[in-house]
């Protein structure tokens, strides 16, 4: 049996609500988490399950607090990332026949972006929680951070603004011919 490519697009819209709900819940409890340990900061041990900060936070709230924001921008960049795709994906605007028009250009440059910034923030949190395990704080392993992986979003960030340069050669040549029929 043969997938066709409406299927398949159908199928990866399915996949991307599925990681946009996680990356939200993920971003949001970032955000709800550093709200809530202003509010209590008597809980701070029992509200990170995997990466727990209670001793960066012992050591300087400051610290503990810029290290939540790396975090919570990277989470949030992974959320805005794919509500883009399922945006143009929900959106229709996926044209197969003319792939190549202005909206489809300024979706691969606004992923572009968008990894760009993943890559630099991850990068800057992953420097700077090494910078704290230097200063003889106890910190958790990347991963479990969700910070790791900066190299891979700058490289992506790269291919992809190479795509959208493609892109936007394609819809000038595109334009021309449209011009001259």
């Amino acid at each position: 049996m043969r997938t066709s490519t409406r299927q398949m697009l159908k199928v990866l819209y399915v996949l991307s609500w599925v990681i946009f709900v996680g990356v939200c819940i993920e971003a949001g409890s970032f955000i709800v988490n550093a709200v809530f340990i202003l509010v209590n900061p008597a809980v701070v041990k029992n509200l990170w399950h995997e990466a727990d900060l209670s001793d960066l936070y012992q050591y300087n709230h400051g610290y503990f607090f810029v290290m939540n924001v790396f975090m919570s921008i990277v989470a949030v960049l992974k959320a805005c990332i794919f509500y883009l795709i399922i945006k143009i994906l929900h959106g229709k605007k996926l044209n197969i026949r003319q792939p190549f028009n202005k909206e489809m250009g300024r979706f691969i440059f606004s992923i572009s972006f968008l990894a760009l910034l993943a890559g630099l923030f991850s990068g800057w949190g992953v420097t700077y929680a090494e910078w704290l395990v230097g200063k003889g704080v106890n910190m958790p392993d990347i991963r479990y951070l969700h910070l790791g992986g900066a190299d891979v979003w700058l490289f992506m960030s790269v291919i992809l603004f190479v795509i959208a340069q493609m892109f936007r050669r394609g819809i000038e040549i595109q334009s021309e011919n449209e011009l001259t029929v």
